[in-house]
């Protein structure tokens, strides 16, 4: 069942968190460790909403495009006030170095409700939250105030909080409010209006002494820019990218390169992030980043990434911990996820309800603890076993033929060493490869069955 985003409701879109770049984050504050990681704010949803959950959630990463959730992929903290849910999170780290988390006024997909507020939580290390409250940023009636993202003016020596609303023009634009502490603003005016319906403003600050607009335009992510952060000051520039209906720009730069990601989020189907990358932003085109490169959060949707230091990064996992699972992405078929149906085992393309039949634990091997075993999360009494060849999940019956079955030796991927492919333990000839998409084991000679035979394990 698909589910409509804010594109067509009022002929308008969804919204995004504003990209942090060093400059965005610090602009001439407080010192700190160099970042080396990234953190992710985001909801979830999925494709029948059977993880549809409106609180804050985090992953982190180390490269920024492989990302690890935190706290079993649920929520580190839920908002109490007004709609009692939140989507469009968005981390800032200030000029103090503490951090302020922003978030949309709305929980589920009622895109006619109207809130002149956002969802704001201090933090001084994103493992506690503190000080929540509505923030009021406009006097606007019958509208709302999407994808709240913040930056800081130094010009002005005061924090700007970009939001979608529909203004006396009829239709959505971006809109700023100016706060120094974030309990008060002031100042509403229109940040920008080409004329026409654009939400999920993503603002990148000061690279090369230009300032640049990422937003959506009807099914689109498009870039203006400005070599100043005055209201009205950008102007269109780039080629649209898209893929399908898509949303909520998050502008991100690589830590240890000149290279740019462009994230966005789909709707058809619901809760697909896209990437595109680019090494130089003022030429305004991107190109497509190759699906094994990257692997979001499960289920996540309209994300905020904020560059974070190796100490906030091990802190975050030491108080939230690491998933007690994990999914295998397939190397050739890279939108595609080992998942059991029917108790078949096969790759499928994601996302797909029931999620959790894509998630396993990965315990010691059955037969061979040196081995590994693959448990299933939501049918915690099977595992994935071949019989006459064919992957399937069934019922530990405690007998030695089912443990070898089930057991297998992780090496190599043999497509790529930086993968992983899986030995059969009992048919040591034999490796867990898909054809047409059913898992089974198999003898690998070929190039293709060496890539039929390779996972990425990640989460």
């Amino acid at each position: 069942m698909a589910h409509p985003s804010r594109r067509h409701f009022l002929g308008m879109t969804a919204t995004v968190p504003l990209a942090a770049t060093g400059a965005l984050a610090l602009g001439a504050g407080t010192a700190h460790a160099a970042d080396s990681a990234y953190v992710m704010a985001y909801f979830t949803e999925s494709t029948t909403m059977l993880e549809a959950n409106y609180g804050l959630h985090l992953a982190v990463s180390t490269d920024g495009l492989r990302w690890m959730p935190l706290n079993q992929n649920n929520p580190v903290v839920t908002p109490t006030g007004g709609a009692g849910g939140l989507r469009d999170p968005f981390i800032l780290r200030k000029q103090d170095g503490t951090f302020v988390v922003l978030a949309t006024d709305l929980s589920g997909t009622d895109w006619s409700r109207n809130s002149v507020y956002i969802h704001v939580w201090d933090s001084a290390d994103l493992r506690s939250f503190t000080g929540y409250r509505l923030l009021k940023l406009h006097d606007m009636t019958n509208t709302h105030s999407w994808a709240p993202e913040a930056f800081w003016d130094a010009g002005r020596g005061q924090y700007g909080i970009l939001y979608s609303s529909v203004n006396s023009s009829g239709h959505n634009v971006i809109m700023v409010s100016y706060t120094t502490d974030f309990r008060t603003t002031t100042n509403p005016q229109v940040f920008f209006d080409p004329g026409y319906d654009v939400i999920d403003g993503n603002l990148t600050v000061g690279v090369n002494g230009v300032n640049y607009l990422y937003f959506k335009r009807n099914q689109t992510l498009v870039g203006a820019r400005s070599t100043s952060l005055n209201p009205g000051s950008f102007t269109v520039f780039s080629t649209p990218a898209s893929h399908g209906g898509t949303e909520a720009p998050t502008v991100v730069k690589s830590l240890t390169s000149n290279t740019w990601y462009l994230w966005g989020d789909t709707y058809t189907p619901n809760g697909v992030f896209y990437a595109w990358q680019s090494t130089d932003l003022a030429a305004g085109t991107w190109t497509a980043l190759d699906q094994r490169l990257y692997t979001q959060p499960l289920n996540s949707k309209h994300c905020g990434i904020q560059p974070i230091t190796s100490t906030v990064y091990d802190n975050l996992v030491a108080r939230w911990g690491a998933p007690a699972w994990n999914r295998l992405k397939s190397y050739n078929f890279p939108a595609r996820y080992v998942r059991h149906s029917g108790f078949a085992g096969r790759i499928d393309e994601y996302p797909f309800d029931p999620y959790p039949d894509s998630q396993w634990k990965l315990v010691p091997g059955l037969a061979d603890s040196s081995g590994v075993s693959f448990q299933s999360v939501n049918y915690p009494a099977r595992y994935l076993r071949h019989y006459n060849y064919a992957l399937r999940l069934d019922e530990n019956d405690g007998t030695s033929t089912f443990a070898g079955d089930a057991t297998f030796y992780r090496t190599a991927g043999l497509a790529d060493s930086s993968w992983a492919s899986f030995r059969s333990y009992n048919n040591p000839t034999r490796y867990i490869r898909h054809s047409s998409y059913a898992l089974r084991i198999d003898p690998i000679s070929t190039a293709t069955e060496r890539q039929d035979a390779t996972f990425y394990v990640g989460y």
